[in-house]
């Protein structure tokens, strides 16, 4: 689940009762899909380094 917390948004893992992930100024909408739907893992990680490239 996204939530919006001071200076954009971050990842809420309810299994693990913490932040995931990095914090991105925009809400990162695929991502989310994605963590919600199918999971695939290589769908994932390729989602989280697309969108830490886009921070720099």
């Amino acid at each position: 689940m996204a939530k919006g917390v001071p200076g954009g948004y971050r990842i809420w893992d309810n299994r693990g009762r913490r932040w995931w992930g990095d914090l991105y100024e925009l809400c990162p909408d695929d991502l989310i899909t994605e963590l919600n739907g199918g999971a695939d893992y290589g769908k994932i990680t390729a989602l989280l380094k697309r969108y830490r490239v886009q921070k720099r």
